[in-house]
């Protein structure tokens, strides 16, 4: 939802072995994929780079012919396809470019035999991050499954790149969607809640923590109004094994969602992912931030204190039931926030928001959600204007530098020869 926010990246390990498989469980399609004609051709994401944002379907309901795309358009898909190892290509139709980050391509594609829609990351394992960044997703995806997190399908490996073969979520971004809906109340909020409380209390389970859980990587799989939500980019993400230490040291996230004592340094557990959760739902009813600021510093002292408010619209029409859920998993004491089982039990939840106000909290939420979004882009452009402008006057500094050079260098050959 809007420009997005900025990741803290994870401190590297001192010793990196990536352990990769060529082909995990085979996948079993669906003999009749009835969501086929809702693919659209930027309106999907997998994985962990960001897409380009507020991408709706096409007017005419239907993807377009690539053979009558623009020369751009073909081209652009053409150099990816270059990129792609023959095996890959042989098995699947290269369609589109859907998401990038800092060493990764996410591309749509189509089963050569089956026709089925999938998403294929192409992870750069040349670089150091890049290899530490696919270590730890196909670590944590190969163990997993389950209805609410993103399946990994196979996987391609070649000397320099890695091909993970994913599921393809078309329905797009939680925030989204709920600007595009018509009606939000504190029901529909649970029912959300207990979609990804249910992926976060399956993977807490096999002892793996997501450590990036935030609005961004919460898709839905399809368009249709029973969509089911999907955890994904698990870029971040800790997998202990049974009898490992639980606790975690390494300092990342994303700001705005990071837990107290990880900023503290203190070693940490699963209860990371709750903060983040308390975050994300502090959001959903009201399309604010409990803690935000565009200084680093003055942010994470707001997390610190484990101080907001709950004023302004629409926090007036929100049920105390949906704000005690809130205070019980935004606790600056982790020993005293709610596990996911936990949250799953909590009378906000188990009631889906039964005794709360059923009223409308989409007009409020949406206009939270698109002034904020609009403010981000605007300090992202600004910032970006910034960099331009200091790296114009450095690239003028430099021509002036090298201008006087040249006259220096004339003048002094002229002296020779006179």
């Amino acid at each position: 939802m809007g420009c997005g926010t900025s990741k803290v990246l994870p401190e590297p390990p001192t010793d990196v072995q990536l352990d990769l498989v060529k082909k995990v469980e085979p996948y079993i399609g669906h003999q009749n994929d009835v969501y086929k004609h809702f693919i659209k051709e930027d309106a999907v994401k997998a994985g962990s780079p960001s897409p380009p944002r507020h991408t709706y379907p096409y007017s005419s309901g239907h993807p377009p012919n690539y053979a009558e795309q623009p020369e751009p358009r073909k081209n652009k898909v053409a150099k990816y396809r270059a990129k792609f190892d023959p095996r890959v290509t042989a098995k699947y139709d290269i369609k589109a470019l859907i998401g990038r980050g800092s060493f990764s391509r996410v591309v749509r594609v189509e089963h050569k035999a089956t026709k089925q829609p999938f998403a294929i990351k192409m992870i750069e394992t040349k670089y150091r991050e890049g290899r530490e960044v696919c270590e730890s997703e196909l670590c944590v995806l190969r163990r997993v499954r389950h209805t609410n997190i993103i399946q990994l399908i196979e996987v391609f490996e070649t000397q320099e790149r890695v091909y993970m073969v994913m599921e393809l979520a078309t329905g797009g971004e939680l925030f989204d969607r709920i600007i595009a809906k018509g009606s939000f109340t504190e029901r529909d909020a649970t029912r959300v809640l207990q979609m990804v409380l249910d992926g976060v209390k399956y993977l807490h389970t096999l002892g793996i923590t997501h450590r990036d859980l935030k609005p961004e990587n919460l898709l839905y799989y399809h368009p249709g109004t029973d969509s089911k939500i999907m955890i994904t980019d698990f870029g971040l993400a800790s997998a202990r094994k049974k009898g490992d230490d639980c606790l975690m040291k390494t300092t990342c996230g994303t700001p705005e969602y990071i837990a107290p004592e990880i900023l503290v340094r203190k070693p940490y557990t699963n209860s990371v992912d709750m903060w983040a959760l308390g975050v994300i739902s502090y959001i959903l009813l009201s399309g604010t931030m409990p803690f935000e600021d565009d200084n680093r510093t003055r942010l994470y002292r707001q997390i610190l204190k484990g101080k907001y408010s709950y004023s302004g619209e629409p926090w007036p029409s929100v049920s105390n039931l949906a704000k005690d859920f809130i205070d019980r998993l935004l606790t600056v004491d982790p020993g005293d926030r709610m596990t996911a089982l936990q949250a799953l039990k909590h009378p906000w939840v188990v009631s889906m928001a039964a005794s709360s106000s059923m009223k409308n909290l989409h007009r409020s939420i949406s206009q939270n959600l698109l002034k904020r979004a609009s403010s981000r882009c605007q300090s992202t452009k600004s910032a970006q204007s910034t960099r331009s402008s200091r790296s114009t006057k450095s690239t003028k500094s430099r021509r002036v530098r090298e201008r006087e050079l040249r006259e220096l260098n004339l003048r002094y050959q002229q002296q020779c020869n006179g």
